[in-house]
C-alpha cells in the first residue's frame, strides 16, 4: 500500500524520503508544475528586507540573487522549509514565521514593531502567480511599502502517472497528502479526468491547512484530516492519525 504525495517537484522527493524512512511506500504524483518566470528588478527602491512565501519564489531568482545585492538583506521566510532553502542559496539573517501567510505577515508587523526593519523601507515580496492570498496588500494596509515581484508560476498538471491510475483501481493506495489549495484543487481536476475520482475521494485526504482540507470536503471527500499546524511532521501526524483509523 502506498502514500500519494502530490506535492511538486523537488519538493515530494524530501517528502518522499521522510515517509520511507517511517516505513511508508511513496508514490509521486505532483499535481502543479513549477515554471519560473523573468525577473527584471526595476524598482529605484532601496529594500530594507524581503518577504517569501514559497521556496520556489527563491529557487527561481537563485542565479540572480547576489549580483543584485539581495543576499545582505534580512529575509521573513514564511516557514522553516522555505527558510532552509534559502539558507542553501546564501542567505545569513532569517526571520522565520508558523508556517503559512497569515504568521507571515504578523512576523513582519512584529519585525517593524522590534526595530528589525524600518515600516516605511521597502519590502521586496517574491511572490508567485495567483497567491492564495493578497500578502502586499494586507502589509500595505498597515502601512508598510511593499514592492511585489512575481518570480514563478504553478501550472496544473492535466493527467496523473498511469500508475497512480492503477494504484486507485487496484486499491493500493492508503491516503493522500496535499500541500495547497491550488494543488488539491489540479488533483481533482486531473482523477476526475482520468475517471479515478471516487477513488480518489475514498480514502484519507491529509491536508496541511484547514484552506486545503475545505476544497477535499467539497469535492465529496468523507475523510478529511487537517495537520495540527501548517508544516510537514504535523501533516505526517495527521496521516498516521488517518491509518490508525483505517485499522481500527
Amino acid at each position: 500500500m502506498s502514500i500519494l504525495v502530490t506535492r511538486p517537484h523537488p519538493d515530494n522527493e524530501a517528502t518522499a524520503k521522510n515517509l520511507r524512512a517511517r516505513g511508508h511506500v511513496a508514490l509521486l504524483a505532483p499535481a502543479l508544475k513549477f515554471e519560473p518566470l523573468p525577473f527584471h528588478d526595476e524598482s529605484e527602491a532601496g529594500y530594507g528586507a524581503i518577504i517569501v512565501t514559497s521556496a520556489n519564489a527563491i529557487r527561481a531568482v537563485a542565479p540572480q540573487l547576489r549580483n543584485l545585492g539581495l543576499l545582505e538583506l534580512p529575509l521573513f521566510a514564511v516557514g522553516e522549509h522555505t527558510a532552509a532553502v534559502a539558507r542553501d542559496v546564501g542567505f545569513t539573517e532569517l526571520i522565520v514565521a508558523g508556517g503559512d501567510a497569515a504568521s507571515l505577515r504578523d512576523t513582519v508587523m512584529q519585525g517593524a514593531r522590534d526595530k528589525v526593519l524600518k515600516k516605511k523601507t521597502a519590502l521586496l515580496y517574491l511572490a508567485g502567480a495567483d497567491p492564495s492570498r493578497d500578502l502586499g496588500g494586507e502589509l500595505g494596509a498597515e502601512g508598510f511599502n511593499v514592492v511585489t515581484q512575481t518570480t514563478y508560476r504553478m501550472t496544473p498538471v492535466k493527467s496523473l502517472p498511469r500508475d497512480v491510475c492503477e494504484g486507485f483501481a487496484a486499491h493500493g493506495i492508503e491516503a493522500v497528502l496535499h500541500y495547497s489549495r491550488r494543488s488539491a484543487r489540479a488533483f481533482l481536476d486531473a482523477a476526475r479526468g482520468e475517471g479515478v475520482e471516487i477513488s480518489a475521494l475514498a480514502i484519507p485526504q491529509c491536508c496541511l491547512s484547514e484552506t486545503v482540507a475545505s476544497v477535499l470536503r467539497d469535492a465529496g471527500a468523507s475523510q478529511v484530516l487537517v495537520a495540527a499546524r501548517p508544516d510537514e511532521n504535523a501533516l505526517f501526524d495527521a496521516l498516521e492519525r488517518a491509518l490508525r483509523t483505517r485499522l481500527a
